[in-house]
């Protein structure tokens, strides 16, 4: 048997269960939304049309439309942003701490490892939390008598209801982000951690700063991964209904009134054929949108690999040179300058110091010959 028979064989077990529990009883759904409510006669698209008209319909798409379009942008930039502060930290720490691994700078070593751990551990703990906790501290912050409201009356300012007004979109979006945010983080890192530090260096030794060295050479090798991140957070998205349901119950604030809500009261009136073509038309819409956001990604990553070019120094000896990085961008400097600068960031990647003067070596050369 070939390799990929292998491979085939051992995927088979997850594809039936697949097949079975997800692929089955999902052409079953379908099939009941051209069906009336019994399930006896074929009505064709007339369960579609009846979605289509209804006000509450609207509303809850549009909200989880909203919802999707503020979160998962603000979720991608702070979670990027936190990642590459840590990476960001390591690299600055491993930098100086060549050279010195004993004594004190060793237990100032130790101690700043362990204070980065703690943060990282503080970020990602959310994820460890069950959502009825989440939402139990979230309702005694922004209930009408919780703490937020306490402190505003005690700095002598009128408190509100948060969870029943326009604001409760905000308090959603506040707990989906601090939930989601280690998650992210450590997607970002992972993504960060498999870029060559030698590019880094090559691009500090010809005077790139901090954001010359993100722009050029960060972010554009991050594409795969933001593309897979941001795939995971759309997924995690549809999750919210968990903390939206047990902040306002059945029928929140309507800035709230998510899809999930429609279906879950639909299902108690047992509305099944609105039930099911709701949820046919929200599949055809999500996997619509991941096709096209495949799509671009694809697109994207075809046009960054045709700007990548490899510059000999030997094939451009004495002409003007560039030091390409990933995005297509370059900085130009000379053919021995490139070459001398790039020995350069091989020697501080390498070792940390300086490669020696040529001329001297020359000259301790001769004298141990005479």
């Amino acid at each position: 048997m070939s390799g990929s028979g292998k491979a085939y064989l051992f995927l088979l077990p997850n594809l039936f269960g697949t097949v079975c529990f997800v692929l089955i009883p999902f052409l079953d759904v379908f099939r009941r939304s051209c069906l009336q409510a019994v399930g006896s006669g074929f009505v064709g698209l007339s369960n579609y049309c009846a979605v289509l008209e209804n006000k509450a319909f609207w509303l809850a798409a549009a909200n989880t439309a909203r919802f999707m379009a503020v979160c998962i942008p603000l979720l991608l930039l702070l979670s990027l942003w936190v990642a590459v502060m840590f990476q960001s930290m390591a690299d600055a720490g491993h930098r100086k701490r060549r050279g010195k691994t004993s004594g004190a700078w060793g237990g100032r070593r130790k101690n700043g490892i362990m204070a980065i751990s703690r943060i990282k551990t503080g970020f990602t703990l959310p994820m460890a939390i069950p959502a009825a906790s989440v939402v139990v501290f979230f309702q005694m912050l922004f209930d009408e008598k919780g703490w937020l409201n306490l402190l505003a009356g005690w700095l002598g300012f009128a408190g509100r209801d948060w969870l029943n007004g326009g604001c409760a979109f905000w308090v959603l979006v506040v707990c989906y982000i601090w939930k989601n945010l280690g998650y992210d983080m450590i997607l970002w890192m992972t993504g960060i951690a498999g870029i060559e530090k030698e590019q880094y260096e090559a691009a500090r030794v010809q005077g790139a700063g901090g954001f010359a060295c993100f722009w050029y050479i960060t972010l554009p090798q991050l594409r795969a991964t933001a593309y897979v991140t941001a795939l995971l957070s759309f997924v995690n998205g549809f999750r919210v209904f968990r903390e939206a349901y047990l902040l306002s119950g059945d029928y929140p604030h309507e800035s709230i009134y998510m899809l999930q809500h429609l279906f879950n009261n639909w299902f108690v009136n047992l509305d099944i054929q609105k039930l099911t073509a709701a949820a046919s038309l929200l599949v055809l819409a999500t996997g619509i949108f991941l096709f096209a956001a495949g799509t671009l990604a694809r697109v994207l990553a075809s046009e960054n690999r045709g700007k990548r070019r490899r510059v000999s120094t030997s094939e451009h000896k004495g002409k003007p040179l560039h030091f390409f990085v990933n995005s297509g961008e370059s900085l130009p400097v000379s053919a021995p300058e490139y070459k001398g600068k790039l020995h350069k960031a091989e020697e501080l990647a390498g070792h940390g110091e300086k490669p020696a003067d040529t001329g001297k070596r020359k000259r301790r050369k001769g004298r141990k010959d005479s």
